[in-house]
């Protein structure tokens, strides 16, 4: 059976693995009835995956790299939702520290790959 391109692709298998966790800090945040912060953040976290998925399907690098532009983009709407989840005691700070780094590095992986493209 063949793949679809981006399930070779590091950035959306890293993607794929923040998400798990993601969605983990988002389940916390329901039993705090943030309902709102918690659907924000599962909406940014499928966005990274979900713009390379789609992004990995255009015919043209230049358009690939726009999807890669908005997945970058949603990287950092999910740390923004992480410092917000810590301020409202939803997760710790060494799990906010633990998961930017991880946010930092994939954010980098996107870039360097979307550089790759041109």
């Amino acid at each position: 059976m063949e793949d679809f391109r981006f399930e070779n692709l590091e950035i959306w298998k890293e993607a794929i693995e923040l998400s798990d966790i993601l969605f983990d800090y988002a389940d916390i945040a329901d039993k705090k009835r943030l309902f709102k912060f918690a659907e924000q953040l599962r909406a940014a976290t499928m966005s990274i995956s979900n713009n390379i998925a789609e992004g990995s399907g255009s015919f043209s690098d230049k358009e690939f790299g726009n999807f890669l532009n908005i997945s970058r983009r949603s990287v950092f709407e999910c740390a923004n939702i992480l410092f917000i989840f810590v301020r409202r005691k939803v997760i710790t700070m060494e799990e906010k520290s633990k998961i930017y780094a991880k946010l930092l590095t994939l954010s980098k992986m996107i870039t360097n790959f979307r550089k790759s493209l041109v």
